[in-house]
Formats: structure tokens, C-alpha cells, sequence
């Protein structure tokens, strides 16, 4: 396994490596020469190289406990014990999500062909989420962190990020933008729906982001699979009310560990706009709107590896488990910058969420 050490050169030492995507994306000048000593290191130590065999354990072992999980609720059968069984396929569907998710960034291959079929079994058939619209999503967030304007994750929806965007909200959503911070880890039970929602609506609408119909008609297949077995399954085992309790219970599971994972990362951080982001390259356009969480093995495992959201965000390829060994040589490079490096423990990013959202929502409490 490589190990990566925290001694990094003087930035204005090292001779810049071959240009890459995220050091075009990071500017030109002193902005993206930032970013070239960290990106020369981790190739160096071989933290971007891939670990296929640590991902083939990792899916395995995870598509074994679903079918663990699948075969408990046919043997447990009407029972209302069953209902138990929900809380670990949550579990098991948010790893699912997560083995998704690091397809989508080739962190598991460097085959294009390869990953794709990877994150449509774990995204469109086993979860019933579009992959096309989620890598289309995401990578625009990933592109645009927390930008205002270009960041779909921070666009005025059911919840807002800036006062700004709380201007004018009345009535219902208006309710909603006061009390968005003690809403919103019961919002997050719905994110599972949310996410079939948005996905259906992208593959079977005339829109979406999809590069051929033959990309649309796979994921449509797919994804019509998933809820006749998910269906087929439920009642099969159980009474149709029993099944609908049990739906229910796993889908909000399911939304509310997917909220967890993903709420510390960015909320409460820089949030950039046309203006004061225009000079960033990609070293800080990545670090100054990332938080990591402190890790620890049940911390990593719970947050998928999201907890060293800026590593991810400065090498989305790099695989899962190297990502805590960049953090000390990226920790390092921008203290010598003297750039912010935002770390904290788990309980506390979202105490520092919350209170974001708190605050957006503070002119409309007060009538400001």
C-alpha cells in the first residue's frame, strides 16, 4: 500500500508537472501553481493509482450482506419482526450508494466502459437513482463548490444557502426557510425518494443529460428492474400495507444516512459567486469551500470516505482509501500557503451546518 509522508517541497521550488483537468480547470499563474506541488506528490507516492482489488472485497462484501438482508425478509416472511430488517438494508443501500458514487469518479478503474457498468448495477438497478443525471449533477458540483451561481447542490430549492436566496420567500416556503436548521435532517429522510424522483424524471422526460438514446434506453431498463424487484420482494414476503410500512421505513433510512454523509461537507463553508471566486484556482476553489471531518475507522465507514471531502475534491479519482493518506501532505502544503484548512469532528460539522442554515433564515424570522 502507498504511504504518503507530510514533507512537501516550497511550492515556488517545484517545476510544475504535465497539465491535467483540474489544474486547467485551477487557472493559470500563481492560482493553479498552487495546486502543482500536492499533484506531484501524491503521483509520486502512487495515491491516484487504483486499488481494484480493495474495491472487488468492498462490493462484495457488501452486495453478500444485501443478499443476507434479501433472504431474511423472505424467511421472516409476514411477521411484523421484519420491519427490523429496513434498518440494515438502509445500511447496506447507502454502501451501495457509496461504491456508486466512487464509480462515477473512476476512483475504481480507469475504464470508462468498466465504471459505467459498475454505477449503473449500483445506482440505476440496486437503487433505482439515474446515473447519468447524478454524474451530470454532481460533477457540476464538483466543478463549482458551493458557487452560487454554477453549484446545482446550493441552488434555492425546498431549503436556501443564502440570505440572498431567502428574499422574498413566503407562505410555505417562507415557513420552511425559518425553520430549515431544525428541518433538516427530517428533510433528509425524503433525499432517497428525491433522488429516484429527479432520476426517473431525467430518463423517461425528453430532457436530461444522457449522450445517446441507447445510454437513455439502458438506464431505463434498468431502473423499471429495480422497482419490480424491489416490489416483487415486498410482496411476496408481506401483506401490501406491511410492505408499504416497510418501504417507507428503509427509503427514509436510506435518505437520512445519504443527509449525514453529505451534509458536513460543504454547508457553512465560502460560498463564492462571479465576483469575489473569479481569481480562485483550483487548490483554494476546492479547499476554502470543503470542511473534512476527523476520521477514525467507524467514521470513515459511516461517511463512505466523504469525511476527507477536501482531498476528494483536490483528486476525485483518487481511490477511497488513500484519501486519508493525502490529508497530511495537503493539511501541510496549505499551512505553508497560509491557506484555511477547515477540520472538526463529526458532531460538530453539523453543529456548524445547522447553524449556517440557521442564520440564512434569519431575516425572515426577524423581518429584516
Amino acid at each position: 500500500m502507498p504511504q504518503a509522508t507530510a514533507t512537501l517541497a516550497d511550492p515556488s521550488s517545484v517545476p510544475a508537472p504535465p497539465e491535467t483537468g483540474a489544474e486547467r480547470s485551477a487557472g493559470s499563474g500563481n492560482a493553479g501553481s498552487a495546486f502543482a506541488p500536492p499533484l506531484r506528490t501524491v503521483r509520486e507516492q502512487g495515491l491516484l493509482d487504483r486499488r481494484p482489488g480493495w474495491y472487488a472485497r468492498g462490493i462484495a462484501v457488501n452486495l453478500l450482506a444485501l443478499a443476507a438482508v434479501i433472504t431474511g425478509i423472505a424467511l421472516v416472511g409476514g411477521s411484523w419482526w421484519v420491519l427490523l430488517l429496513a434498518v440494515p438494508l438502509a445500511v447496506f443501500s447507502t454502501r451501495t450508494a457509496f461504491f456508486g458514487h466512487d464509480a462515477g469518479h473512476a476512483q475504481i478503474t480507469a475504464d470508462r466502459g468498466t465504471s459505467r457498468l459498475i454505477q449503473l448495477v449500483h445506482a440505476n438497478l440496486l437503487l433505482g437513482m439515474s446515473q447519468e443525471w447524478w454524474n451530470d449533477k454532481h460533477n457540476r458540483h464538483h466543478a463549482n463548490p458551493n458557487h452560487i451561481d454554477k453549484d446545482p447542490d446550493v441552488a434555492a430549492d425546498i431549503l436556501v444557502f443564502t440570505q440572498k436566496q431567502a428574499v422574498g420567500r413566503d407562505g410555505f416556503h417562507g415557513w420552511l426557510t425559518r425553520h430549515q436548521a431544525w428541518l433538516f435532517f427530517p428533510l433528509t429522510t425524503l433525499e432517497g425518494i428525491a433522488l429516484k424522483i429527479y432520476g426517473f424524471r431525467a430518463v423517461f422526460s425528453r430532457g436530461g443529460p444522457h449522450r445517446s438514446p441507447r445510454s437513455r434506453a439502458v438506464e431505463a431498463v434498468l431502473l423499471i428492474a429495480h422497482v419490480a424487484g424491489y416490489a416483487t420482494l415486498l410482496l411476496a414476503a408481506m401483506p401490501i400495507g406491511q410492505a408499504l410500512v416497510f418501504a417507507l421505513i428503509h427509503q427514509m433510512l436510506l435518505g437520512l444516512h445519504l443527509g449525514m454523509a453529505f451534509a458536513p461537507n460543504h454547508k457553512g463553508m465560502e460560498m463564492p459567486d462571479e465576483a469575489n471566486g473569479r481569481r480562485w484556482g483550483h487548490l483554494h476553489r476546492q479547499v476554502l469551500t470543503s470542511r473534512n471531518v476527523r476520521g477514525n475507522p467507524a467514521t470513515d465507514w459511516f461517511l463512505g470516505g466523504l469525511n476527507y471531502q477536501i482531498e476528494h475534491h483536490l483528486f476525485p479519482s483518487m481511490p477511497r482509501p488513500h484519501l486519508k493518506l493525502a490529508q497530511p501532505l495537503v493539511r501541510a502544503h496549505c499551512r505553508s500557503l497560509g491557506l484555511p484548512y477547515t477540520e472538526t469532528g463529526l458532531v460538530e460539522s453539523y453543529r456548524q451546518a445547522l447553524n449556517h442554515m440557521h442564520d440564512v433564515g434569519e431575516p425572515l424570522r426577524t423581518g429584516a
